[in-house]
């Protein structure tokens, strides 16, 4: 590999993907550095803020420290980006959007590409400089190259260096994990309930309904596509009367002939697992009764060879 050649990477803890560069508001002001707490922006949105980032569609996506895009273009401080690791039928290379310039480092695609990873498998760890002094929390799923371990750390690579993260909290990335069932796809999802809806969020400070079920597929291997409504167009269908855990469930408006809005996890004896919505957190609910019932019109199955898309 040409030692040359270089990509773009995510270098803030989390990287909103917003819609457009006149979309973020003051109070998103924080939200738009290269280090910066994303649990203390979000704690101080309040349901309002929160429910205008969907209602004037301001935010698209979001994106894990060290993940790669391809840069369409720069606009003064803002980079118009692709997604490759997020599937869309907004654009057949990725999920499209705009990111702060500030949160992306162009790095040597030899040191992130085909590399040894490990993976956050904690909700939420520290990433430490190479002095070992703490820089920002990283979320679940974050991935970084591996260097070696030191003690009770390892040394990974930082879009501007070295540094380390938690042995406790990391681990190696398997070449190969499509080992994942969908009750082990529920068992890693069951450890996020109570974790406040997001709009657009991609990380485990926040998800919204589809990027958790993205996210929790991602754990164990299969990238499925990042909205709901391509989800429910990919993978397998599989009838309402044989839905088995772990298989995604869509709900549609107009009881269930309308547009999908949204996808959760059937969760077993009648039982969905789910991101609600803004203001709700992470829950498991019975089906009958709920007003979900009535929209429910849709099973689709990853985690298998034949349902990867």
């Amino acid at each position: 590999m040409n030692q040359q050649e270089r990509i773009w990477i995510v270098s803030a803890p989390v990287a909103t993907v917003w819609t457009s560069p006149e979309s973020p508001r003051p109070i998103d002001e924080q939200g738009l550095e290269r280090t910066f707490s994303v649990k203390k922006w979000l704690e101080e949105l309040d349901d309002p803020a929160k429910h205008a980032m969907c209602d004037d569609n301001l935010v698209q996506s979001q994106l894990l420290y060290g993940e790669r895009v391809l840069v369409d273009e720069v606009e003064g401080d803002w980079a118009k980006v692709v997604i490759p690791s997020q599937p869309s039928s907004k654009d057949a290379r990725g999920y499209p959007g705009y990111v702060p310039y500030r949160q992306l480092t162009e790095v040597p695609e030899a040191d992130w590409k085909g590399v040894d990873l490990v993976v956050v498998h904690a909700k939420a760890t520290i990433l430490y400089d190479e002095k070992k002094q703490p820089l920002f929390e990283i979320s679940f799923l974050t991935e970084l190259p591996f260097l070696y371990e030191e003690d009770s750390f390892i040394r990974v690579r930082l879009a501007d260096g070295e540094g380390y993260v938690s042995r406790e909290d990391a681990r190696s990335k398997p070449k190969d994990i499509r080992e994942g069932s969908g009750a082990s796809i529920i068992k890693t999802a069951e450890a996020f309930k109570g974790l406040p809806y997001f709009w657009g969020g991609m990380s485990a400070f926040g998800y919204d309904c589809s990027g958790f079920a993205y996210n929790m597929h991602k754990a164990h291997g299969h990238v499925i596509p990042r909205d709901a409504s391509d989800q429910a167009l990919h993978g397998i269908d599989i009838p309402l009367d044989r839905v088995e855990p772990g298989d995604l469930l869509f709900f549609a408006y107009e009881e269930g002939k309308g547009r999908i809005h949204h996808v959760g996890f059937y969760y077993g004896h009648g039982k969905m697992l789910h991101s609600p919505n803004i203001g709700k957190a992470i829950e498991i609910i019975d089906l009958q009764g709920s007003d979900y019932e009535k929209e429910w019109c849709r099973v689709r199955r990853y985690g298998t060879e034949e349902g990867a898309s």
